[in-house]
Formats: C-alpha cells, structure tokens, sequence
C-alpha cells in the first residue's frame, strides 16, 4: 500500500495519533498556563499562601513572585501555541523552524522537569516539604514527563513530514 499513512489499531493514521497528542499537550500546557497566571493573584485553589508554599513550591519561603507566575505562564502559553501549531491543530504563524525548534525544546524542557524532579525531589537530593516531595513524584514530575513525551512526538513527526 504505497503511499498510504500507516493506522493504529483505532483505524486512525499517524498523522490523526500526532494531532490529538498535539492537541492534548498543547492543552495540558495551556491549562497549567493558566493556573499558573491565576497564582500570581491567589494562591486558589489553596486556602492560604503559606498551605500554596508548601504545597507548590515545597518550602515555607512563601509564594513566587507574581512576575514570576507571569512570566510561567507566558512560557506555557508560547509552549501550548508551539506544540499546537506543529501538530496541525492550531493555525500556523511565523518561520517553520521557530515552530519546529520551540516544540524540541519544550519536549528538552519538560522531560528534563519530569526527569529531574523525581531525581531531586523523589530522591531526597533537595530539600522539600513532605507534602510537595508526595505530590511531585505522583503528579507533577509524571506530568511533566507525559507532556515532554508528547511533545517529542510532535517534534518527531514534524521532523519526518520534513525528511530530517
């Protein structure tokens, strides 16, 4: 069958697995954007900065500035366009290879977060709170790694439309 895009037990082809992981990390990406733009006015849905501190950052050092959730924010934002757009489920803007460069580097970035985290934080090489260690080695770090997953698909299969 020449020609013809291989398919998954779903009937689907590789290109429709590659849109909706795009779509899925694009949006996950978007979300924990928005949480994090919400954190720079409240520690929602936490009741306390100090219960977000020890929760989110894993220390009693209070919470991050609000420039800094801003600034998270932005990047997670610019993150969820990249990986959308190179998957082919948002409108394409700007040079190719910006796209196609920015959706490696999320994937760099989140696996090394998940990566690390659960080296620094599950392994004890960093000081946490209990709490924060619990919950970075259930959720955050696996997070993480799920979305630098798929973002390393979409950057694949970008690269393999384009012959690289």
């Amino acid at each position: 069958m020449a020609g013809q895009e291989p398919v998954f037990c779903g009937g689907g082809s590789a290109m429709g697995a590659v849109k909706v992981a795009g779509a899925a990390v694009a949006g996950g990406l978007a979300a924990t954007g928005a949480l994090h733009a919400v954190w720079a006015v409240t520690p929602w849905p936490l009741r306390t900065p100090e219960e977000f501190a020890d929760t989110v950052v894993g220390t009693g050092d209070g919470v991050p500035p609000a420039a800094a959730c801003v600034a998270v924010a932005g990047l997670l934002g610019s993150a969820a366009y990249l990986v959308g757009a190179e998957a082919g489920v948002l409108p394409k803007a700007g040079p190719a290879w910006v796209r196609r460069q920015g959706v490696r580097a999320v994937a760099g970035v989140m696996l090394a977060r998940g990566a690390g985290g659960l080296a620094m934080f599950g392994g004890g090489l960093v000081a946490r709170s209990e709490r924060f260690r619990r919950l970075d080695t259930r959720y955050y770090s696996p997070l993480c790694l799920a979305l630098g997953t798929g973002a390393a698909v979409v950057a694949a299969a970008g690269g393999a439309r384009r012959g690289e």
